[in-house]
């Protein structure tokens, strides 16, 4: 294979600073899943954070699933950053926005963009995973909103 296959999806298109808290998030939690044991612990934190133990434990299943079968169903490999580089490589935007798609509830739409990861026999399978782990994600990363007291209206 030659240079260039290998960095096709990697041209930098974006930027982790200039993203959503949650789609950042989404990007780091890929390339530690990406490193291996050490950086999928690391990743598996975020779930186990702020979910019970067993919504955690199908959360970051569903997130592994999704990623294992993008990789082992995808045309080529998958280009991804270094975990501290604040470049989003087109593979990643790609993967950011099948998340979003699918999450917003557009699994026809997050199908067509899951094509642009893996062949389209996988492609509804892998857009229904995406919009549990956006879900998942965007859960993780809610503002938690203000106490109010009930029946209270505030003016100013």
């Amino acid at each position: 294979m030659s240079g260039a296959h290998h960095t096709r999806g990697g041209a930098a298109v974006a930027a982790l600073n200039r993203m959503d808290d949650w789609e950042a998030n989404l990007v780091l939690n890929l390339r530690l899943w990406c490193e291996g044991p050490t950086g999928k612990s690391q990743a598996r934190k975020d779930y186990s954070s702020v979910f019970p133990e067993p919504e955690a434990d199908r959360a970051w299943r569903t997130f592994e699933d999704l990623l294992n079968k993008i990789v082992l169903t995808a045309a080529r490999p998958l280009v991804r950053h270094e975990v501290g580089c604040n470049c989003v490589g087109s593979d990643e935007c790609v993967f950011v926005h099948l998340v979003r798609t699918a999450s917003d509830g557009h699994l026809n739409d997050a199908a067509l963009i899951a094509t642009l990861l893996s062949g389209p026999a996988h492609a509804e399978h892998i857009a229904i995973m995406a919009g549990e782990v956006g879900s998942a994600i965007r859960r993780i990363h809610k503002p938690i909103p203000p106490a109010v007291a009930p029946n209270v209206v505030r003016l100013h």
